[in-house]
């Protein structure tokens, strides 16, 4: 029996099965019964299941029922045709799919001289309702993100896109887990290159176990500074993707939606510029692209000029930089660098402490360590408002919070060795880096590079208003990744 692959016939056998396979397990239910004088069985996993559904459509209806055929195989259709209740019904008498069924909130049935299996769903354990997004908080908005379960997911979705072309097409991934993930897509709009590599990808993942969607995007994505792979925790932003034609992974057990692909202007807009008028919508999207320049370069100009190129700055205000420096004595790479450090210790701990403390370590750290440092005559006022003034911004972009950490530190490097001209060429090195990096096939920077001009002037530099984007139906047609469908 340990070697078997399906159900056998006797049922000591398959209860024999189970109770090895999760031996030590104490959520293992196993519920003995007789139809019409032929052993059964009852299997499921407790915590996973609604006990009162069980009783209901389950137990309640195989034991009223007095007659049954004589033969096995003629019960178990009888039973799902006649008898039961549940509104998910299905015959199974794979081992690991029953297993994976058994983890999932399915209660098994068996009858002995039967080597098929009848499960139904009763899935009864708990999960977190809708609540607003905390990393994607939106003034206009919608309040609801996901959750956790996949079935809730699922609906969110399909209430906001009543299109019989949406499609939820069931995967597996982790070897051990079995960590059920929903392919998403609109049929007719996703491109059908990007769907086969996304299958292909998930089948080939050798993770033994998936705990969050972080697991699957170092597989899904190349690898540059910047990802081609998005999350997001909101439902409507979603939507508005898979209208355009992309594709998105619902993992069981994570708020969080991975969406493919994902290109490096869309990290700067949000639900909220296209729900504000568009002027404001593209004045909050120019604050962004420059809350991006100065969270990255900012650092490394300012250690690169004052090291390097003090006669760039004014004289009035390098006097008052020079005068400030000459009363720390750590050079100004060093304090710099020192700082930025310091604020990402703040920061970590702030979001690792527990709430009721973390609003006391980030006063602490801002008010008590930064106005004693200053005042003590260990920093100078102008690293510090550098070091904040950067950290302020990075705050604008927060979908490139990672990749700003490695590059502001790298800039600052660069900065303080190399003068202006390193940083202006470490700019070029990551523009092409940019330029030559893909998702699925799809550049990155699209539609910036390869220049696409519609697409650039009302959506991207600019967000159009409205009436102004309904006129143009080919959008989906535009963009990438709609092609080779």
């Amino acid at each position: 029996m340990a070697q078997c692959q399906t159900l056998s016939k006797k049922l000591e056998e398959n209860k024999a099965f189970f109770q090895k396979q999760f031996e030590n397990a104490m959520d293992l239910i196993i519920r003995d019964i007789e139809l019409s004088g032929r052993k059964a069985a009852l299997f499921a996993i407790d915590g996973l299941i609604n006990k009162e559904t069980i009783a209901l459509c389950v137990m309640e209806p195989l034991l009223k029922t007095t007659e049954y055929p004589k033969k096995p195989g003629e019960m178990l259709d009888y039973i799902e045709r006649q008898v039961l209740s549940a509104a998910e019904l299905k015959h199974e008498n794979r081992l690991p799919k029953l297993l994976t069924l058994l983890m999932s909130g399915f209660v098994l049935l068996c009858i002995d001289g039967c080597d098929d299996g009848l499960v139904s769903g009763v899935q009864g354990f708990a999960y977190r309702g809708p609540q607003e997004p905390q990393n994607e908080v939106m003034q206009r908005g919608a309040k609801d993100g996901f959750t956790e379960s996949n079935q809730l997911n699922m609906a969110m979705i399909r209430r906001r896109m009543k299109n019989p072309d949406l499609k939820f097409e069931m995967l597996e991934v982790g070897s051990q887990s079995h960590t059920p993930i929903v392919l998403c897509y609109l049929e007719g709009m996703a491109s059908g290159k990007i769907l086969r590599q996304v299958r292909e990808t998930i089948q080939r993942c050798p993770l033994k176990t998936v705990l969050g969607a972080g697991y699957l995007t170092a597989f899904l994505d190349r690898g540059s500074v910047f990802s081609g792979v998005g999350l997001t925790e909101r439902p409507d932003v979603v939507c508005g993707k898979l209208e355009e034609g992309r594709v998105a992974l619902l993992v069981e057990g994570t708020p969080s939606v991975i969406l493919m692909p994902f290109l490096f202007v869309e990290n700067f807009q949000t639900l909220d510029d296209y729900l504000a008028r568009p002027f404001y919508g593209t004045f909050i999207r120019w604050l962004k692209y420059i809350a991006f320049f100065l969270s990255a370069f900012l650092p490394g100009a300012y250690v690169a000029v004052i090291v390097h190129h003090p006669e760039m700055l004014p004289e009035s205000l390098l006097i008052k930089i020079a005068r400030t420096q000459a009363q720390t004595p750590f050079p100004v790479m060093f304090e710099t660098l020192t700082l930025y450090f310091l604020y990402e210790v703040i920061r970590e701990a702030g979001l690792r402490a527990p709430r009721s403390l973390s609003a006391t370590v980030s006063i602490v750290g801002g008010l008590v360590l930064g106005d004693t440092a200053v005042a003590a005559g260990l920093v100078s006022a102008p690293s510090l408002l550098v070091v904040a003034l950067t950290a302020i911004a990075g705050y604008a972009v927060p979908r490139l919070y990672e990749p700003l950490s490695l590059l502001r530190l790298a800039f600052l490097l660069i900065g303080n060795f190399l003068g202006i001209w390193g940083v202006m060429a470490a700019l070029v090195f990551l523009l092409i880096d940019l330029c030559g990096s893909e998702s699925f096939g799809v550049p990155l920077l699209s539609p910036v590079s390869p220049f696409k001009g519609r697409l650039v002037w009302r959506d991207v530099f600019f967000r159009a208003g409205w009436k102004r984007l309904s006129r143009w139906d080919a959008k989906v047609q535009d963009m990438p990744g709609s092609q080779d469908r």
